[in-house]
């Protein structure tokens, strides 16, 4: 009797975005998970096939990540997953597909929603969650002008009287700095230490450059801005590549900064934690769907920072 054999759907797209990509980091940052969690799924495909599917050479590679065996089983991998995909289709075609739509910032959609939305679509095959990604001051005006938009998640600044805040969690500001950068191996870390540092900012108006600017001003410092950027993700990349140190807002759980080439640190000024939260039009009753989706999101809030 042949002995037992499972394939997960996880495994089956960990092959093919590492084929699409050339790389287990580049895959990972589209699966949003870690490198490791890319580099488990293969391990645990290759035990299953009984064959080495890509190539484990450290530094950088020259030609095809994967093997002669990776490269004809990727065709199979790829219809395999679209008929797993025809399947879940199949099963809930003959119901009613309902939409919510709602509006986030980029830091916490990247980091947060797409991994949320996720896991609700397997829990609630009938609601598509439709996300549009905006600047945080564009998410309030959003609101307040498109009947569609259920709800916001963000981080705003200052709020609008027409709409009320639903607190989720809080993030406390970390120093990121290049890993070879001499205050990555220094002592405590004071706002008047980055000083005379190659500062990067995120652009004027967003809510993290007010938190950061305030601390700097509450401590007589006038920091060296030398990039401003949009987004978390470029930040990080930036400071990866050597061009300064910033100060921003982490999650718990690492994926910010996980496969970058940075150090973090603690800084001993208090920066203003950002509060993350629910944006509703105030007096208004959501429908089922977005009230589920609502209820979910809250559900998966990072346990460590919500809300008591």
């Amino acid at each position: 009797m042949p002995a037992p054999f499972s394939l997960s759907t996880d495994q089956l797209a960990a092959l093919i975005e590492v084929a699409r990509h050339g790389s287990l980091h580049a895959a990972a940052a589209a699966l949003f998970i870690t490198e490791q969690g890319v580099r488990n799924r293969l391990i645990a495909l290759e035990e299953q096939l009984g064959a080495e599917v890509y190539r484990k050479a450290r530094g950088v590679r020259r030609g095809d990540i994967l093997t002669r065996e990776g490269r004809a089983l990727l065709p199979h991998v790829t219809r395999l997953l679209e008929a797993a995909s025809g399947l879940r289709d199949l099963c809930t075609k003959s119901t009613t597909v309902q939409e919510v739509h709602l509006a986030s910032s980029q830091y916490l959609a990247t980091y947060l929603l797409i991994d949320v939305i996720r896991r609700f679509h397997e829990e609630e095959p009938g609601i598509r969650v439709w996300l549009s990604v905006r600047a945080e001051r564009d998410i309030e005006h959003a609101l307040l002008t498109n009947p569609d938009l259920s709800f916001g998640v963000a981080a705003p600044y200052e709020l609008s009287p027409e709409l009320s805040f639903r607190h989720l969690f809080s993030m406390n500001w970390s120093l990121i700095t290049p890993r070879r950068h001499p205050l990555a191996k220094r002592g405590p870390i004071q706002l008047l230490d980055l000083q005379q540092q190659p500062l990067i900012l995120y652009e004027r108006g967003s809510t993290g450059r007010q938190h950061v600017m305030e601390a700097f001003a509450q401590a007589g410092v006038t920091p060296r801005v030398e990039m401003e950027a949009t987004t978390t993700d470029l930040v990080v990349r930036m400071v990866a590549a050597g061009l300064g140190v910033a100060i921003v807002p982490l999650l718990p759980s690492g994926v910010v900064t996980a496969g970058q080439n940075v150090h973090v640190r603690e800084l001993v000024e208090h920066v203003r934690p950002i509060d993350s939260g629910l944006l509703l039009r105030r007096g208004e009753t959501l429908g089922p769907a977005s009230q589920r989706f609502l209820d979910f999101v809250q559900q998966e809030a990072p346990a460590n920072d919500r809300a008591t």
